[in-house]
């Protein structure tokens, strides 16, 4: 017999029970308000910030010409790295400027955000909050359907659970513009806890 302690407890219990009865999956929408607020109030604040700006340009110029052999052999360090524990690749990345102001963003959401990171014209990491799967992310969503579509695209994914967070996750993905050109320059995804957004 199922028990509920809280609001957001139930209103979750409620999508999973939709989903096992629905004939098609039950999209983000559901949390589509409350994640657009946190969007507005908190996360589209960073994207101006110069930190998550320079460090974007910087790398999409050090980027330049960048072959897609060589994209993979990142790629493929970086998964070896996260199989070995750690890495230089992983440790030049989590050590960077960028990493240092996602991780206190996260952290001053009080457990709202699972984690952040930021992406390059390609699709390579330049900073985040937690260590990622992978290091390229240009096949994926997340960046095709926010930087790939130009500025102010936004992309909310579907809420799933996370074996490993224990709670259930959407991931919002947005355009990172340069303030100066105007021009898509990169992109962010921001894992949200949405019970933790009542």
């Amino acid at each position: 017999m199922l028990h509920f302690h809280d609001h957001a407890t139930k209103a979750i219990a409620t999508i999973v029970i939709s989903v096992c009865l629905a004939p098609s999956p039950v999209l983000a929408n559901e949390f589509r308000p409350q994640i657009q607020r946190l969007i507005t109030d908190k996360i589209e604040p960073w994207l101006a910030d110069e930190t998550v700006l320079s460090a974007v340009r910087t790398q999409n110029a050090n980027h330049i010409g960048i072959e897609s052999e060589r994209i993979t052999a990142l790629d493929t360090q970086w998964r070896d790295e996260v199989a070995a524990g750690s890495g230089p690749l992983i440790d030049s990345v989590l050590g960077n400027d960028l990493s240092a102001f996602l991780i206190e963003k996260k952290q001053a959401l009080n457990g709202t955000v699972s984690e952040i990171f930021v992406m390059d014209n390609i699709g390579l990491n330049v900073g985040q909050s937690d260590v990622t799967s992978d290091y390229w992310q240009g096949d994926e969503d997340k960046w095709q359907k926010t930087f790939s579509v130009g500025p102010g695209a936004t992309f909310v994914d579907e809420v799933d659970f996370d074996d490993s967070a224990e709670a259930f996750l959407s991931q919002a993905s947005m355009t990172i513009v340069d303030p100066n050109t105007g021009e898509a320059i990169g992109a962010i995804t921001v894992g949200i806890n949405v019970e933790k957004l009542f």
